[in-house]
């Protein structure tokens, strides 16, 4: 049984129309499966910086809350992991010697107070910090 050539020719043509179909729907799932891994990579980040933040925070208010500063620098290597490597948080205290007020007066026992955190992420060394100032005796009668 011989076909008609125009049915030989519309089954060619459908078969082109399938396999270009399947091409374009090939390259549509393929960047919708990259676009999920870059949006699970950035919530993945956005943790790790809420973190960070969190531990930034927590350092720094802990610093803050001292009776009496002393000047200089400490180091604490945290149980927490972030990423799966752990976070050394170094917080330096050190006076601000020339500080003035709005007035232009010279405000003494005013200290800067910094904090940093090192981690190791995605094959380099990750660093955060944040700073405040605070007078020496804030908390004292």
């Amino acid at each position: 049984m011989r076909r008609s050539p125009k049915s030989s020719k519309r089954a060619g043509f459908l078969l082109m129309e399938v396999i270009l179909a399947l091409g374009i729907f090939g390259i549509a799932a393929t960047a919708f499966a990259i676009a999920l891994g870059r949006t699970a990579d950035a919530a993945a980040m956005a943790q790790r910086r809420m973190q960070i933040g969190r531990i930034l925070e927590s350092a720094l208010t802990e610093a803050l809350s001292m009776p009496a500063l002393e000047e200089g620098t400490t180091s604490v290597t945290l149980d927490e992991e972030i990423g799966g490597a752990q976070v050394e948080v170094d917080t330096l205290i050190e006076p601000l010697l020339e500080m003035e007020n709005q007035d232009g007066q010279l405000l003494q026992q005013m200290f800067r107070i910094q904090v940093s955190a090192h981690w190791y992420d995605g094959g380099a060394w990750m660093e955060e910090t944040a700073e405040t100032w605070r007078y020496a005796r804030l908390y004292q009668p």
